[in-house]
């Protein structure tokens, strides 16, 4: 039996009038209310008639984007990267760009909800490894094109932009053998999504390449948080004797940047440092720290220059992109 407007607003507590309003945005609701009802609606699995909505709407111009967080809801600097680049791209096309973020699968879901209400034209997702997973047994999306960025979807067509993480890292830690390391101790976030995966595997190719034994007590994963970054580097260095260190992920660096500078550790004379991605912190430590940046600005703008080609439907094959990063060499390594 089909959900109707009805069994919404009587999960959620309200008039089926406020739920209209919520779906469409024609009158204010407070937050508080807004929740209920979607929170209903993703609990009912409700989807509003996208196609009444659309024959109203026509044509939005209107962008959404759904990435995760980090610590205490704060967005990642990657993906602000993203946005800005999304936004210089689609601003010049005459289109507006809707911003959301999630912090677990639930809210993920709720987002995609939310985004399937507002008459967007197309979607920009980065997308968990629970909802790769689950989007195989039931239509979550609207109907729209979307384009996936710095993670695969694995049962959903879709264009994806993505980095060349496994070449990043094997460049930094190539050049860190080049600087005569052979003991380098490598801290990322937990595998399992694609990015940290093609981390490690950068970090196993250059040491094969180089004839270099791996030592798993050289290598440490955790979630991507400032106090997961300096715990692994404090159990790294407490236990290993290693002369380089590279992290794999922006906010582990600032944490291990962190506890280095705290114990008053020689960079780069007892240990070379060299951290993943480049925002103005990195110019301002001391050393200035040695990077493989990311080009999450131009991500940003090939994912709304396709989403666009979709949407003005000037293409219907789906492609992978990979932009590739580079090293700047600083001081600490």
């Amino acid at each position: 039996m089909s959900v109707n407007i009805k069994d919404v607003a009587k999960k959620s507590g309200v008039s089926t009038a406020t739920v209209s309003h919520v779906i469409n945005g024609t009158r204010f609701v407070s937050d508080v209310t807004k929740q209920k009802v979607q929170k209903a609606m993703v609990a009912l699995n409700y989807h509003p008639n996208l196609i009444a909505r659309s024959l109203r709407c026509k044509k939005s111009k209107t962008i959404g984007l759904i990435v995760p967080t980090v610590n205490e809801g704060a967005p990642d600097f990657f993906y602000m990267s993203v946005a800005q680049g999304i936004q210089h791209y689609i601003k010049k096309q005459g289109y507006h760009l809707i911003f959301s973020n999630y912090n677990n699968e639930c809210d993920e879901e709720e987002q995609i909800q939310v985004f399937n209400t507002k008459c967007i034209d197309g979607l920009i997702l980065a997308p968990t490894n629970d909802l790769r997973e689950k989007v195989r047994n039931h239509t979550l999306f609207g109907d729209y094109p979307i384009v996936y960025v710095d993670r695969k979807m694995r049962n959903q067509p879709g264009d994806t932009i993505l980095i060349d993480n496994q070449e990043g890292v094997f460049e930094a830690i190539q050049h860190m053998i080049h600087k005569g390391h052979t003991r380098i101790g490598f801290i990322s976030a937990e595998r399992g999504e694609n990015t940290s995966d093609e981390h490690f595997q950068g970090y196993l190719k250059a040491l094969s390449k180089y004839g270099i034994s791996i030592d798993s007590n050289l290598i440490k994963s955790g979630p991507s948080n400032f106090e997961t970054g300096v715990q692994l580097t404090r159990e790294l260095l407490e236990s290993q004797k290693v002369t380089a260190l590279f992290i794999a992920n922006n906010t582990l660096t600032m944490g291990a940047i962190h506890y280095l500078q705290h114990k008053n550790i020689d960079i780069p004379n007892d240990l070379a440092v060299i951290g993943y991605d480049d925002y103005e912190w990195t110019k301002v430590t001391t050393p200035f720290l040695s990077v493989i940046k990311q080009p999450a600005f131009e991500v940003g703008e090939k994912a709304a220059e396709i989403l666009l080609s979709k949407i003005n439907k000037q293409n219907s094959d789906y492609h992978d992109y990979r932009l590739k990063p580079y090293f700047i060499s600083r001081e600490s390594c």
